[in-house]
Order: structure tokens, then sequence, then C-alpha cells
């Protein structure tokens, strides 16, 4: 799905990436968890009529990528080309992320444009040859340090996120001074504690830091599925320094100064806690080398667990995000992850977790709430939201929880990067509308047909349907199929416009929705599940 631009043409642009993922094999939940989470955070800041540009894409070079293409007995670029045209861009089209780029690293405007940063380094003097042997984990394409590894009960040496051995490489490359930067990089952090997210990884990456950095190998030599060393083309850049420029090769650099002007750095990288070093200290260091500005935050999601383990394919615990939608439905795959899981911390996956959450909060509590107000003005009104009369202390009580909602929503999910928390403030929101009708009882006031009831009526179900409009535009951002569906529903998008030009930090502002607006009771926004199939 394409974004729109913002109105505020010239402004730097509140720019988010993903990770690039490696195109090894499918995407499985936990890259759908860090892309959807970058998805909803974008949407949020466009819906504040920001100007924005998300970027997500694919790591394509690399010995991994080369090893699984031979074993699959065709080139690597053939791999990619297969990997990223059938599962990886099928799939956030399906789970409706709204990208603004996709970058690969096998493109031309991505690799000429890395040759020249690194041709510009080692014309600096920040890069010089020499050799490197020691530990290399091949499925993190990562030079291990040995205190990295773990040891298994026969001795060998594994990589602690593949649980694998790791290869002892030993061959002629060129070196990044790394070793240089690390005081720069501690003044940079301690004068930016927010730069590194959660606190948990900041500390991880200053204590790291402290004891002192080792010059980095930014070639290869013994493959040849890279981009080649503009000065040396018997070596290829190393793969990560290849992946981490895409953040700049994306929007511009060296090629469209405007764009890269009004774009880069990146107000916020989103990444998993295993890439956390190469993403706060080697590419920050890479930028300072360069003279180019440093992100604005490196905002490190935790792991999604399965049975104990991180989820993977290499720990045979992937799970096709497929697998959950053709069950769940879109927006209810894209709220849970976010809903369940504070973001920064691990968090398991569970089949009846899911299934609990979709039926209390979304269908019980959010569906069941929006069905019944549609229904009772369908009943008592014709279909024709009725104007409020007089509000009383109850209404009032509706009025402040609904700004407390937008207050917190807007300062957890646009700022903090605390979906959850900014989730859960929107559904008390819910389950105090839910308390209102309870409490009220419009079925019973509806029996008074005096003047004095119909107003009272009038007024208790206005009150919900426009609790309801604001709901579907705080919403919108996480779940914007059945949100635009509630909007239909409540005849806002004839009165009010499009639910994507409402913007979420005026949610509360009252009134908004017109008497007389048209109410249809729509198809259900969460429907009852079925079983599960069993294979």
């Amino acid at each position: 799905m394409a974004a729109t631009g913002s109105e505020k043409q010239g402004a730097k642009a509140f720019y988010v990436t993903t990770p690039i993922y490696y195109v090894n094999d499918a995407p499985h939940l936990g890259h759908a968890y860090t892309t959807v989470a970058g998805d909803v955070l974008t949407r949020w800041h466009r819906q504040r009529g920001e100007k924005v540009w998300y970027l997500t894409g694919t790591d394509e070079h690399g010995q991994k990528i080369m090893r699984t293409a031979e074993a699959n007995d065709v080139t690597p670029q053939a791999w990619c080309d297969k990997l990223v045209e059938e599962a990886w861009k099928p799939l956030w089209e399906h789970l409706n992320i709204a990208n603004d780029d996709f970058i690969r690293t096998t493109q031309k405007r991505h690799t000429d444009r890395v040759q020249e940063f690194v041709q510009d380094l080692y014309d600096k003097d920040e890069i010089y040859k020499g050799g490197y042997e020691g530990p290399y984990c091949v499925g993190c394409e990562e030079f291990k340090l040995p205190g990295d590894l773990v040891e298994a009960e026969d001795g060998t040496k594994l990589c602690p996120v593949h649980k694998r051995p790791v290869e002892i490489l030993k061959e002629e490359n060129y070196f990044f001074k790394l070793s240089a930067y690390g005081p720069k990089l501690l003044e940079f952090y301690e004068a930016n504690p927010g730069f590194i997210q959660p606190e948990s990884a900041r500390n991880e990456v200053v204590n790291f830091v402290k004891q002192g950095l080792d010059d980095l190998s930014i070639s290869r030599s013994t493959f040849d599925w890279g981009i080649p060393v503009p000065w040396d083309e018997k070596h290829v850049i190393y793969v990560w320094i290849d992946a981490l420029l895409n953040y700049a090769t994306a929007v511009g650099y060296n090629e469209n100064p405007a764009k890269f002007e009004e774009t880069f750095p990146a107000d916020v990288h989103l990444i998993g806690k295993d890439i956390l070093r190469f993403h706060a200290v080697i590419w920050p260091a890479m930028l300072m080398a360069q003279g180019l500005p440093v992100p604005g935050r490196v905002a490190a999601n935790g792991w999604l667990m399965v049975g104990g383990e991180k989820m993977s394919k290499s720990n045979l615990t992937g799970i096709k995000p497929q697998d959950l939608t053709s069950h769940f439905g879109v927006d209810a795959y894209r709220w849970y992850f976010l809903r369940a899981i504070a973001f920064g911390q691990d968090g398991s996956f569970s089949w009846e977790d899911f299934t609990a959450r979709y039926t209390s909060e979304l269908a019980n509590d959010y569906g069941n709430l929006a069905s019944r107000v549609a229904a009772m003005v369908g009943k008592y009104f014709g279909g024709e939201l009725p104007a409020s009369a007089a509000d009383g202390d109850a209404e009032k009580a509706v009025h402040e929880g609904l700004a407390k909602a937008v207050a917190t929503a807007d300062l957890k999910i646009g700022e903090e990067l605390d979906f959850q928390a900014g989730i859960l403030a929107i559904f008390d929101f819910v389950k105090q509308v839910n308390g209102y009708i309870t409490e009220q009882e419009p079925w019973k006031v509806a029996k008074d047909e005096s003047e004095e009831g119909r107003a009272r009526l009038a007024t208790i179900l206005y009150t919900a349907a426009e609790s309801l409009r604001a709901v579907a535009v705080l919403l919108n951002p996480i779940m914007p199929e059945t949100s635009q569906a509630l909007w239909d529903s409540l005849g806002a998008e004839a009165s009010l416009g499009a639910l994507a030009s409402q913007p979420v930090q005026d949610a509360a502002t009252w009134g908004r929705l017109p008497a007389g607006a048209t109410v249809t009771k729509g198809a259900v926004l969460f429907p009852r599940l079925e079983e599960p199939k069993k294979d």
C-alpha cells in the first residue's frame, strides 16, 4: 500500500525504518511484528498531519544468502527476486503496511552509493588493510567476540542466537577504524540519553563501548556475493556495512540532495535487539566518520518466543502470519501483538491468548458496543443520529475519559513507542462507554415517550455514537479496515470526510459528529471465531 505525503512540504519528514530483512527464507511473525509496529507509528504521525517517510526492504548480499541459493540450485539474485516478489512484498500488502519505499540492496541506486560511501572513508584514511582470524556466525553475518559465545555440552562454541557452531575465519580484510570512535560515542550517548531504547538496551551498549572497541572488518575476500570494494575488487563489502547504508541510499544519499536533506537521518530505527550493536555503535560511528547526522533514536524490540525459544526459521518455530490472519483477520492480527507484548520486551505468543483477547476485548467490548449503538439508533430514531440535549455528570465523565484516552494514546504511541499502553488507554475508554450505556439503560429510557424521555434517550445515544467516532479515529492507525467500517456505519464519511484526515490529537474535540448523520448497522466488526481447522 503506497502512502501519501503530507501537506507540510519542506519540513523534515518523520522518518522511520525497519531493519532490512534477510531473504534466506519467507517472513515469519517476528519480522511482521516490527513492520506492523513501524506502520502503526507512521500512520499515527501521518494522522497528526505530519510529513512522514516509512522505509522497509530486504538485505540480499552475504554468505548466508549465497549458501541458501546454492542449496536451492539457483543464483543468489534469482533466489532474492523470487523471495521478494512471492513472499515479502505480498505479505506487507496483505498486512496493510503503508510503506513509502521498499529498498533492495541489490538495486543499483543502493550499490553505487555504498561504493561511494566506502571509497570516501578510504580516501579519508578511515579504512586500512589487515587480517582477521576469529569466530564468525553466518546466520547473524557477524564477527563474534569470544565472550559472546555459549558453550555446548561437548565444548563446541555456539552462536547465542542461532545455537549453532560458529566458523573460524582467517582472511585478509579491510578495517574501519571503529576503535577511534569509542569516546565520541560515549559522549553522544550521555548527551542523548533517549538515543537507545529501552533503557536495558542503552545500558548494554554503553557498557560494551566502555570496554573498548576493536576496529571493524568491513570486507570479505573468500566469496563474491556482495558489492565489490571499489579500490580492490578481490574483496566484497561486509554485508552489514552494505545493509546499514540502506537508510541513507534509499532517501537520496549522493543522488538526490533535496530528498536527503528533508528526510535523513531517521527519527526512529526499529530493530530487533539481536542487531542492537550494529545500529547503536557501528552505524553512528560510520556517520560520524562521514560527517553526517546521527539518527534520533534506535528502538530495540524484544523477541517473540515460542516454547522458550526465539522465533526463527532456523529454530523451526517460525509461524506464518497468514496462519493467524486467516483465522482472526488482518486488523485483529495488527492489534494483538502490540496489545499483548510491551514493545522492547520479549513476549510469548500463544493461540489461546490471542483467542481470549480477541473474544473479550475486540468482539465483546469493542465490536458489541458498535453493534448495540447502531442498532439502538436504528430502532429508536430510524437510523438518524439524534441531537444531544443537556449533558449531565455522566456525559461529562465520558468527555473527560475521552480527553484522557486521547492524551495518553498520543503520548504513548506517538512519542514513547509504548504501543501497549496507548492501546490500553483507548480500550479503557471503550470499557467506560460500555459502562455508561449499562448504567444509563437506554432500553428502559426508551419506554418513556415524554419529551423529556426522548431528549434523555437522544443524549445517551448521541454520547455513545460520538464516543465511537473518536474511537474510530484513534484506532485507525492500528486497525484501519474495521475503523473505516465503523466510520461508515456512523455516517461520518459524508459529514466529516475521510477517516485518515481526522487528526488523532484532536479526537477528543466533542460534538464533531453532526446530528442527522445516517447511522447504519453494518457487518459485525469482529465475528465469532470458528474452531481452527485441525491437520
